[in-house]
């Protein structure tokens, strides 16, 4: 339960002033021994902590979830396996995988939708980054809407698309090989474009350094670049981005 929730229910009665002190006690962050979880951080920013799976043991990542969702929020963790997510299963039931996207969520409270994220591959390999960006747009909130294999190898899908994709409040670019799906859109639409370099290509791909360094370098103004295969950071910045348009605002609209 946030700091919000909890002084209104307070204020209702359905929690005592001795209850209300006992989960204040946690806040502003709940030591683990091996993590320290930050409960205002959706008070700071406008969204909660989120879990990073990788490099964390099955059983951490159950504690971590665990504990967020006793505070009665909504939970996302990213780059979760298989197995992390049988262990969270044992403590959290109602807790959903979404395998291509390697995401844990817990949806306790449903978000209100707001304006728009268009999330754009150049191909099939790089749906799961860009799922993992749609799926994280979409939990803080944002409508999300999805354009894949739009590559420029066949810039004409891409041309199809482009009434639609233009109606979006921001644009995810999801790309791999050269990387060139971002300038591209850049330089086509009036809208802000979050690029993301994967991982997909072959040898001199050099592991998505060749799409990074053509975002980064590219000619087209408009684009912001986060790091390889990061869809999560995509969908978190595309979520900011659209809240602040669709509300003219930096928190309201996203209450859950």
């Amino acid at each position: 339960m946030d700091v919000e929730k909890l002084l209104r229910a307070v204020r209702e009665g359905t929690v005592s002033v001795e209850q209300a002190e006992q989960q204040l006690k946690t806040l502003p962050y709940e030591d683990l021994g091996f993590a320290r979880i930050d409960h205002h951080r959706k008070l700071r920013t406008g969204f909660g902590e989120v879990i990073f799976c990788k490099g964390k043991t099955k059983e951490q990542v159950a504690v971590i979830f665990e504990h967020l969702a006793e505070k009665d929020t909504s939970v996302l963790a990213t780059k979760a396996s298989t197995e992390q997510y049988q262990e969270v299963l044992k403590v959290c039931p109602d807790a959903e995988y979404q395998e291509n996207g390697g995401l844990i969520t817990l949806m306790l409270d449903q978000p209100h939708y707001i304006g728009e994220v268009a999330v754009c591959t150049a191909g099939t390999a790089d749906i799961p980054v860009a799922e993992e960006a749609a799926a994280t747009a979409s939990f803080f909130g944002a409508k999300v809407k999805r354009y894949y294999d739009v590559g420029v190898a066949g810039i004409h899908r891409l041309f199809d698309k482009l009434p639609e994709i233009e109606q979006a409040n921001v644009v995810i670019a999801v790309a791999g090989m050269e990387g060139a799906l971002a300038g591209v859109l850049a330089g086509m639409i009036d809208k802000p474009v979050i690029a993301v370099p994967t991982s997909v290509g072959y040898g001199a791909n050099f592991h998505g350094l060749s799409a990074l360094l053509t975002m980064l370098n590219s000619c087209a103004d408009g684009i912001s670049v986060v790091n390889i295969d990061n869809g999560y950071g995509a969908g978190y910045l595309g979520a900011q981005v659209n809240r602040l348009i669709a509300n003219g605002t930096g928190k309201e609209g996203m209450e859950r």
